[in-house]
């Protein structure tokens, strides 16, 4: 009997060996995935943007609106950055509620143009970064020192970032860009900037008080012209392309559908609806990066939607105009950028062989 029993606990003492040992490579898995090893593809995608982005849009006086011109022209066209950016980017404010994630988070849903060309130019870069892998989310995560162009005109801003004190406070005081990229494409699907970073920052900050915004998000200067003019392609598409007028044209008539369809009621900056993750429409740059969404949308009868979020369908005569001034806007834009990429070969072509005429 004794021997029986010594026999039992000492299985029973191997099995809770073996277990505790379980645990303990649990554990340690645990603590591997915590701390994955950055891969090469990574750490070069992270690397080639940091230097790219402290070349192109270095640190300057936070006003100066040629040097925030610049840094546009270089992010919008075959950029790293914009090599990168996945097909739709989500973009905003760091949540500073404690251990949020970026599912608990309110973003902006953006396609890589309008991105590129409007909301990362709007920093400024010294090169520095760190890449860490971040267990919770599945991503990795690329935090680039960085300081925000407060003083530009109000029409360089896409909106009046303004007519959120938290967000512009969090804007003007930007230490960091973060950058959320998939282990699996080395692409950015999520891109932040925050004010709560262990770096300083990288350049004194002198706040800029505006009055409490109410909209409209198009406006008429007192020169007459339309604002904000970052969302017209100033200084993106070159002031000879012939096309700039249909695009102009073509999208106040697909706005004044939108507001009959109701879409300018939620897909507008503030929010109205609260959507975890926002499309804008307002401007004809947003516009211009959504158009495939919106033509998609309106035909599967899938916006608008009613107080409860039930998406329903137009009537027909809505539904026909507003897809004839969608389409219209989509031909002008393919036009435009069409001819923006033909002006720019003959650039290349003519730099290289200056004494050939080019027809």
């Amino acid at each position: 009997m004794d021997s029986l029993i010594s026999t039992g606990l000492f299985f029973l003492s191997k099995w809770r060996t073996g277990l505790l040992a379980a645990v303990l490579v649990g554990s340690c898995g645990v603590q591997a995935q915590d701390k994955k090893a950055v891969p090469p593809v990574i750490t070069q995608a992270a690397a080639e943007i940091a230097a790219e982005l402290a070349a192109n849009c270095p640190l300057a006086p936070a006003g100066d609106v040629d040097a925030y011109t610049q840094c546009r022209q270089k992010l919008f066209g075959p950029s790293q950055l914009r090599a990168h950016v996945a097909p739709i980017v989500l973009w905003g404010r760091q949540n500073k509620k404690d251990n949020a994630t970026l599912r608990q988070t309110n973003l902006t849903q953006f396609a890589p143009d309008a991105w590129t060309g409007m909301y990362a130019p709007l920093f400024m870069f010294n090169g520095k970064h760190t890449v860490e892998w971040v267990a919770d989310e599945k991503m990795f995560l690329v935090r680039l020192e960085a300081a925000f162009r407060n003083r530009l005109p109000p029409g360089q801003f896409p909106y009046p970032f303004w007519h959120d004190e938290a967000k512009w406070a969090m804007y003007e005081n930007a230490r960091s860009m973060m950058l959320w990229m998939s282990p699996e494409t080395a692409t950015i699907k999520v891109a932040q900037f925050t004010d709560v970073a262990p770096t300083p920052l990288l350049q004194p900050v002198v706040a800029v008080a505006h009055e409490k915004y109410q909209g409209p998000w198009l406006w008429t200067d007192d020169k007459g012209h339309t604002q904000p003019a970052v969302t017209l392609f100033d200084g993106l598409y070159r002031p000879e392309n012939p096309y700039l007028g249909s695009v102009d044209k073509s999208y106040r008539d697909l706005a004044l559908q939108m507001r009959e369809s109701q879409c300018v009621n939620c897909h507008v900056p503030n929010n109205p609806d609260k959507m975890s993750r926002l499309v804008l429409l307002s401007t004809p740059a947003h516009a211009a990066a959504e158009v495939d969404r919106l033509i998609k949308a309106v035909r599967e009868d899938r916006m608008p939607m009613d107080e409860f979020r039930l998406s329903y369908a137009l009537s027909e005569d809505n539904k026909k105009w507003l897809l004839e001034s969608a389409l219209a806007f989509k031909a002008s834009l393919t036009a435009a950028r069409q001819w923006e990429d033909e002006a720019a070969k003959k650039t290349v072509q003519s730099a290289i062989n200056p004494t050939k005429v080019i027809k």
